[in-house]
């Protein structure tokens, strides 16, 4: 059985070794050190795992600007989102060696290759669209400090996570999607609790391939957004009342949101192949936010990417038709009399108290999201 390469041809791998990281952990004191977010702390540890191949570290002037301008590395390769560290620390030098912090944990050491300032309108610009402050992509942009490093990251220490049973790393799915023998998966990205419409899109999408990777994003949110745990304890209950067991698998993704719509569909693509995915599902307005971008746009993007070397398939809304008397899109269902699934009407129903109707979301679900009581990032 053949399965598909990851991005860029190999899987990379930044964890230091037993002997390295203890060398450096007795000889922290010497080093210099840059303090890094818990979503910095994220990328690194994706890019010391692989999901970010063929990123070994942080990107350099001549990456950063050819994915800004061309949508793709220097090399040529397709890559649409910057993976930059940015700082304020003036002592630093290229050529230094420096740790990299949350707090006082250790996670990685880096090497210095490039110190380069950068436009931040710019930044904002190319891969948002806008710069608008309100869109929390352009806001997080601007609030970045003035600085960028470019270098190699090898990680030092894995941050915990309470969902570790479902923190499957690249080279772990690609296993597992071996050994239960499938050869086409398609992944699909989420960022919210399933309704009837997401659970179609899925069951759709199976029917044409071997397996199905769904893979929540955990981590940074907007306001409004569902909480991780809701998020998954949905799908848990979901997968167990209706869905074939053996033909699916629930793994999260570690990262913020950065709400860039067209760029953002490609960059997830790009992840879901190096978790060995051969198709990865766009529905309607992937990974937008507010009116920003045109429903489709993140569909239309892959017309640019025709050497991507990972399947899209593109979805229609779908929505209740009570003519057919179940759920339907547009291309092959001609009604008007029919319900939408508006994530918007529910998200209100749930903060008035209201079970969301079964024609719209499963009772199971309802109920998971109903009994947490608070449901929402705040």
């Amino acid at each position: 059985m053949t399965q598909i390469k990851p991005h860029g041809g190999k899987l990379i791998n930044r964890t230091l070794t037993e002997q390295k990281r203890n060398k450096i952990i007795d000889q922290a004191s010497q080093y210099q050190s840059v303090p890094v977010s818990v979503d910095l702390m994220k990328d690194i540890e994706n890019i010391a795992s692989g999901l970010f191949s063929p990123l070994e570290g942080f990107n350099g002037r001549e990456d950063y600007e050819s994915i800004l301008y061309n949508k793709r590395l220097s090399n040529g390769l397709p890559w649409t989102l910057p993976i930059v560290l940015d700082t304020d620390n003036k002592d630093i030098k290229e050529g230094d060696e420096i740790l990299l912090k949350n707090d006082s944990n250790l996670v990685a050491v880096m090497q210095v290759e490039e110190i380069y300032n950068y436009d931040k309108r710019a930044f904002a610009e190319q891969v948002y669209g806008t710069n608008d402050a309100a869109h929390p992509g352009v806001a997080k942009t601007y609030s970045m400090k003035e600085t960028l490093l470019g270098g190699k990251i090898s990680l030092i220490n894995e941050s915990e996570t309470p969902y570790f049973k479902y923190a499957m790393k690249p080279a772990e799915t690609r296993n597992l999607f071996k050994e239960k023998g499938w050869e086409k998966v398609v992944g699909f990205q989420t960022r919210n609790v399933a309704h009837l419409g997401h659970e179609y899109l899925q069951k759709s999408a199976l029917t044409m391939v071997d397996g199905l990777f769904i893979n929540p994003v955990i981590g940074k949110k907007k306001k409004g957004d569902f909480k991780d745990d809701v998020i998954l304890e949905s799908y848990e209950v979901l997968i167990d009342n209706y869905y074939p067991k053996d033909r699916v698998v629930l793994g999260i993704f570690q990262t913020e949101m950065r709400y860039a719509g067209p760029r953002e569909a490609i960059f997830h693509a790009i992840v879901r192949k190096n978790y060995g995915c051969t198709h990865f599902i766009i529905g309607r307005d992937h990974a937008g936010v507010g009116s920003y971008y045109h429903p489709f746009a993140a569909q239309e993007i892959f017309k640019e990417f025709p050497d991507i070397g990972i399947e899209p398939m593109f979805f229609m809304s779908f929505f209740y038709c009570n003519k057919c008397g179940g759920i339907s899109n547009d291309k092959v269902c001609p009604h008007t009399d029919r319900v939408d699934f508006s994530g918007t009407k529910m998200r209100q129903m749930i903060e008035a108290g209201k079970r969301p109707p079964a024609d719209s979301m499963r009772p199971e679900v309802a109920d998971v999201i109903l009994k947490s009581g608070h449901p929402f990032v705040e």
